[in-house]
């Protein structure tokens, strides 16, 4: 077997940076199935671009979360915190939400509220935010795109109120995320080994099966994202 050259050394390292990329993923969103599981949360959707998450009160590595986590819409303002990149990336496309737009909470206890969008500011990341208004909540990502330099801040007010929708809060269009995360790993990594040059074929094939066993080990048992992104975030900047 002929040794690996230095160009698929540079090669194997990339694809265990991707590797490790979509390890964290597959085990943010394995997770979240588990513990979103028959677990009636609070919801949020944005129609207009794609976002159907559930909402927690623990931690911004489960996706939306409350802050302060006692505040309840029609009772106080709600603010809303989402990741932009990585993370399942819930708000990455909260730019393109414009004034007069639509989101939706559908809160158990409360009711299917509809908000519209009366504000959209991009502040620095110490800005404190002067939430008012019971009927108000507001959605914050970081902006812009893979920095933390700015935060990114969309206020509704609330429009309309009905009835919880049991079947939005029960859904969970996310379930089959990290198994789609590992086969396209797979497919993709077989495909590269099959037209790289052949005397150095083996090694990226054997990085590429080794992966995908992981990922789909982390599928079935996951570990919390953190602990992966918390070791590479140096690939990030610090950010």
């Amino acid at each position: 077997m002929n040794k690996p050259s230095i160009s698929t050394i540079i090669v194997i390292i990339c694809l265990l940076i991707i590797g490790l990329y979509a390890m964290g993923e597959v085990n943010y969103f394995s997770s979240k199935v588990i513990v979103e599981k028959n677990i009636d949360a609070p919801k949020i959707l944005i129609p207009s671009i794609g976002v159907d998450e559930k909402i927690n009160n623990e931690t911004l590595n489960q996706g939306v979360l409350s802050d302060p986590s006692e505040n309840i819409p029609t009772e106080n303002p709600v603010i809303l915190y989402g990741h932009r990149t990585l993370q399942g990336s819930p708000f990455l496309r909260l730019n393109e939400v414009g004034l007069g737009d639509n989101f939706i909470l559908e809160w158990p206890g409360v009711g299917e509220l509809t908000y519209q969008v009366v504000n959209t500011t991009i502040v620095p990341a110490e800005y404190e935010l002067q939430s008012h208004g019971e009927n108000n909540t507001y959605l914050i990502t970081c902006d812009p795109i893979g920095s933390t330099e700015n935060r990114m801040i969309v206020q509704g007010e609330l429009i309309k109120k009905s009835p919880v929708n049991t079947e939005i809060i029960k859904n969970n269009p996310q379930e089959s995320n990290a198994l789609i995360i590992s086969a396209i790993f797979l497919v993709i990594g077989l495909a590269f080994s099959y037209f790289y040059p052949k005397e150095n074929r083996v090694y990226i094939l054997a990085t590429v099966l080794i992966i995908s066993a992981a990922l789909f080990y982390f599928c079935i048992n996951p570990i919390p994202s953190e602990l992966i992104y918390d070791k590479i975030i140096f690939l990030n900047g610090g950010m």
